[in-house]
């Protein structure tokens, strides 16, 4: 039996399908390698997947292309999917809706119908901590409302829950939804914090502060998130009728993975600072449409209920990124 990993190619994906194969787990990964930031990256990360060996399959297509995802899949004993594979990214939801309509919409459709025909033990897919928007407390907690989104990508991610709670009510199919909390480390996505304020860093360019500075994130370190799927998925929610976090009596359970501790990007400037040995140069700009001013993940349904803990904090994480970063470039 095998375990599909969509978004194999992609930052969190690679993590997770090369922990699948170092515990002996047969992998089916699909992505389809678009542009959206440079394919070379995503043909690096595939490269360190076959590096590793392991019983590893993969497939460039486009999972929004249903006729594509079952061709495929045809004739692979599938029990588990790990579905990463999605458009990410607020600002760029702004340029290009319809991108995220059918990766995010259809494509989650296609994988949903799929579990369902395969029938398949656990679906444990990727939602963020975007879809919390405007009007929420902090910490951010699942049993908070979530549908006040401020972009289009976090009502895409939002959609992908309701209607993952619908096929768990009519299908009785399990499945447990991530919201991640901005996460990084080796590897990590070039339109992310981390690596554009390392690059510009290392490179002498100015570092842009959105709200002049005035953000805080739950900064995740990718072994963080990569532990926390893991326990999710060999621990299906079950369909008791019990009332499972955010808010579902099905086979789905709702969960934050973050690091608990909500960061002012000033301090990640610092740390990145330190790490590199070089001094920021930095604009401050206004706020963004679609930007959140501050992250801050309650993980106690989490914890409770899989033994999760974030160990990584971001002293620890930065130097890290920092490492790989100079040493990928350098090759």
């Amino acid at each position: 039996m095998a375990v599909l990993v969509t978004g194999c190619a992609g930052f969190i994906g690679m993590h997770v399908a090369r922990a699948l194969l170092a515990r002996g787990e047969t992998v089916v990964g699909i992505d389809n390698l678009n542009d959206y930031y440079d394919p070379a990256l995503k043909e690096a990360r595939l490269a360190e997947l076959d590096r590793q060996g392991g019983d590893f399959t993969f497939h460039c297509l486009d999972f929004a292309d249903a006729a594509a995802l079952g061709t495929a899949v045809n004739g692979v004993e599938i029990d588990r999917i790990v579905h990463l594979g999605a458009q990410a990214g607020v600002r760029y939801s702004l340029e290009s809706p319809a991108t995220y309509i059918q990766s995010n919409l259809v494509g989650h459709a296609n994988i949903l119908e799929l579990a369902r025909h395969r029938q398949v033990g656990h679906l444990v897919y990727a939602s963020s901590s975007s879809v919390y928007g405007g009007g929420t407390t902090l910490p951010m907690s699942v049993d908070q409302r979530a549908d006040r989104p401020l972009s289009l990508y976090a009502a895409t991610k939002r959609a992908d829950e309701l209607l993952s709670e619908s096929y768990a009510h009519l299908f009785a199919l399990p499945q447990t939804g991530l919201r991640f909390f901005t996460v990084y480390g080796p590897w990590g996505r070039p339109d992310m914090a981390m690596w554009l304020f390392t690059d510009a860093v290392l490179a002498g360019r100015p570092i842009q502060l959105f709200n002049h500075g005035r953000m805080r994130r739950d900064f995740t370190f990718i072994d963080d998130i990569v532990s926390g799927i893991l326990l999710t998925l060999d621990q299906p929610p079950l369909a008791d009728g019990r009332e499972k976090p955010g808010g579902s009596h099905s086979a789905h359970a709702i969960y934050n993975i973050g690091n608990s501790r909500s960061e002012e990007l000033g301090r990640l400037v610092t740390l990145i600072e330190q790490a590199t040995g070089r001094t920021a140069r930095i604009d401050f700009a206004d706020m963004q449409p679609g930007d959140m001013v501050d992250t801050f993940a309650d993980t106690s349904a989490i914890a409770r209920d899989t033994g999760f803990a974030a160990r990584t904090s971001l002293d620890e994480g930065v130097p890290q990124f920092v490492t790989w970063f100079r040493s990928h470039y350098a090759r």
